[in-house]
């Protein structure tokens, strides 16, 4: 079992995972889908902020199971194109880098993954409802 995050690990974190996705956001012209790139690298960005903005109210434990809940709440969009749903997977992206930093089960989040739904036409922009 791994030793619990303190707050201010986990920010560390998060601020370390925004700068790669910084980087990315920059070099996204340089990439064979810039857009997608572009979006992907943002929404990943966009995810870190959501967290570590929690994480400076909550107790790690919080910001664990907020980032589950919002996991559950992402369609699958397992099996497209590359290029295709670039906000959704860099969400999907940024929350299992932040499930490997803070050395969540792999069970864990495979019964979380299990609850998500399916892409319908009206999903695949913006982030999921906040709770």
């Amino acid at each position: 079992m791994k030793e619990p995050m303190t707050t201010e690990q986990l920010l560390n974190g998060l601020k370390h995972y925004r700068r790669i996705a910084r980087q990315d956001m920059l070099r996204a012209p340089e990439t064979p889908h810039p857009d997608a790139f572009l979006n992907h690298a943002e929404s990943r960005r966009e995810v870190y902020v959501l967290l570590g903005t929690y994480a400076e109210t909550h107790a790690p434990d919080e910001v664990i199971e907020h980032a589950l809940e919002l996991y559950r709440q992402l369609p699958f969009v397992t099996g497209t194109a590359e290029h295709e749903h670039p906000d959704i997977k860099g969400r999907e992206n940024a929350l299992e880098n932040f499930f490997l930093l803070v050395g969540l089960d792999p069970k864990a989040r495979r019964e979380a993954r299990n609850h998500r739904p399916k892409l319908n036409a009206d999903q695949g922009q913006g982030m999921p409802a906040q709770g």
